[in-house]
C-alpha cells in the first residue's frame, strides 16, 4: 500500500506533529540539551525553555504560571487529579472517606483510577449515568453530591461519540454546595483543540489537556490546578513541578506542547471557529455519503452538531463486526477505530456505547471516524468509497 494514498481518519487517537512545533522542539534534542535542574548555563537555557512553555500554557488556559503542572500524558494528569485530591482530602479530613463523582463515559484513565481507589478502600465512588446521546443529567450530579464529596470529574467532550458535557452548569451546581470541597475536574484533552478552555470561565478547579491531540508530540500532558494545596504529590523525588511531579523535565516535548497550544489558541490564517466549521462540514459530508449507500447505518451520540465535537463521527453498522470492517478499511488504505485507542488492541466492545443504553452487539458494530486539520474533501470522498466497498 502506498502510504501517500492512505487516508487517516483517527485524529481523536493521535495527530501528526505540526511542522512549526517540530521546528520549536529541534534545538532541545541537540545543542540545548541541558538538564533544567542544573545551575550552569546549559541548565539555565533548559529551565528557561520550560518556564516559557509554562507561561504559554497558562495564557492559553487563562491561568497563572504556578497553576500549570506538566506530566508525561493526559492519563498521568487525570491520575494526579484523582489520586492527588483524594490523598489530600484524607489528610485534611482523616475521619472521612473521600467521595468521588464521575460520569460513566469518562476516559479509562479516570474510570480505572476511580475503581482502583474504590477497591483499595481509599474512596467511595458514584458513577453517574448518561442519556442516549451521552449527555449527563444535572439532576443526577446534584443528587450524587454529599458532604464527603472531594471531587467531581466530568470530561468536557467525549473521545468516542464527541458529546459536549455541560461543564459550566456542573460548576454552578458544585459551587452551591461547596465548602472548600468538592473540587471540579474536567478532562479537556479532546475539547481544547476546538473550544476555548479558560479555566475561570468553565468554573473548574482542575483541567487536563494533552499534547498529541493538538498536533504536538506524544509524551506530554498538563494539569491545570487552581490551588496547589489541594493536591498530594504523585511522584516524589527532586521536587520538580512545584513538588507535585518529580522527575527531570522532558524539555523538547514540553516546548513542542506549548507551541502546539499557542497554534490552537491563536491559529494562523482562519479563526478556530472557521476551522471548526470546515471540519464539521467534511464530517457531515462523510455521514451523508455513508447514509446514501448504507441507509441502515445509525449515528451514535448527539444528532445536533452544536452538542458535539466537530470532528467525530461514530457510526453503528448493523450486523457488521467493527473489527472485520476496520481490517478491510485498513487493507484498502483507510485508518479508523472502534473507539478509544487505549482499548482498541484489547478488541473489547465500547463501554461508552453501552453506557448510552445500547447493546453489546451495537457496541461491537460501531466505528469512530475522526477528522483533523489535514483532512481534505478528496480524502472524505475516497474514504466513502472504501467504506462502501467494505460493506
Amino acid at each position: 500500500m502506498n502510504t501517500d494514498k492512505r487516508i487517516y481518519l483517527d485524529y481523536a487517537a493521535a495527530t501528526p506533529v505540526d511542522t512549526a512545533v517540530l521546528r520549536a522542539m529541534e534545538p532541545y534534542f541537540g545543542g540545548k540539551f541541558g538538564n533544567p535542574g542544573s545551575l550552569h548555563a546549559f541548565g539555565q537555557e533548559a529551565i528557561a525553555a520550560v518556564d516559557h512553555a509554562r507561561e504559554a500554557l497558562a495564557r492559553a488556559l487563562g491561568a497563572e504560571f504556578r497553576q500549570i503542572i506538566f506530566t508525561a500524558s493526559a492519563t498521568e494528569a487525570n491520575n494526579l487529579a484523582l489520586r492527588g485530591v483524594t490523598a489530600q482530602f484524607k489528610k485534611a479530613r482523616p475521619a472521612s472517606t473521600p467521595h468521588l463523582v464521575v460520569s460513566a463515559i469518562e476516559h479509562e484513565s479516570v474510570l480505572e483510577t476511580a475503581r482502583a481507589l474504590e477497591a483499595a478502600g481509599d474512596a467511595k465512588v458514584t458513577y453517574v449515568p448518561v442519556g442516549a446521546e451521552g449527555k449527563i443529567d444535572l439532576k443526577n450530579i446534584k443528587e450524587s453530591l454529599t458532604p464527603e464529596t472531594a471531587l467531581v470529574s466530568v470530561m468536557y467532550a467525549n473521545n468516542e461519540v464527541g458529546t459536549m458535557e455541560p461543564v459550566r452548569e456542573i460548576a454552578a451546581l458544585v459551587k452551591l454546595v461547596k465548602n472548600v470541597y468538592p473540587l471540579l475536574h474536567t478532562d479537556a484533552a479532546q475539547a481544547f483543540q476546538f473550544f476555548d478552555c479558560k479555566a475561570s470561565e468553565l468554573g473548574v478547579d482542575l483541567m487536563t489537556i494533552s499534547s498529541h491531540k493538538i498536533y504536538g508530540p506524544k509524551g506530554a500532558g498538563a494539569l491545570y490546578v487552581g490551588d496547589l494545596k489541594f493536591l498530594a504529590p504523585s511522584v516524589t523525588g527532586g521536587g520538580q513541578e512545584f513538588g507535585l511531579r518529580s522527575g527531570t523535565e522532558n524539555v523538547p516535548a514540553i516546548v513542542g506542547f506549548a507551541k502546539a497550544a499557542e497554534l490552537v489558541a491563536v491559529p494562523p490564517g482562519k479563526t478556530r471557529e472557521e476551522k471548526n466549521r470546515r471540519i464539521q462540514g467534511l464530517r457531515e459530508e462523510l455521514w451523508a455519503q455513508i447514509k446514501s449507500f448504507c441507509p441502515e447505518a445509525v449515528l451514535n451520540g448527539p444528532a445536533d452538531s452544536a452538542e458535539k465535537l466537530p470532528n467525530i463521527l461514530n457510526v453503528y453498522f448493523p450486523a457488521r463486526a467493527a473489527q472485520d470492517l476496520l481490517t478491510k478499511f485498513d487493507l484498502n488504505g483507510l485508518a479508523a477505530s472502534s473507539g478509544s485507542a487505549c482499548r482498541s488492541r484489547a478488541l473489547e466492545s465500547s463501554y461508552v456505547i453501552e453506557s448510552l443504553g445500547y447493546s453489546k452487539e451495537r457496541a461491537k458494530s460501531s466505528i469512530r471516524f475522526s477528522l483533523g486539520r489535514p483532512t481534505t474533501r478528496e480524502e472524505v470522498l475516497r474514504a466513502a468509497e472504501v467504506i462502501k466497498k467494505a460493506l
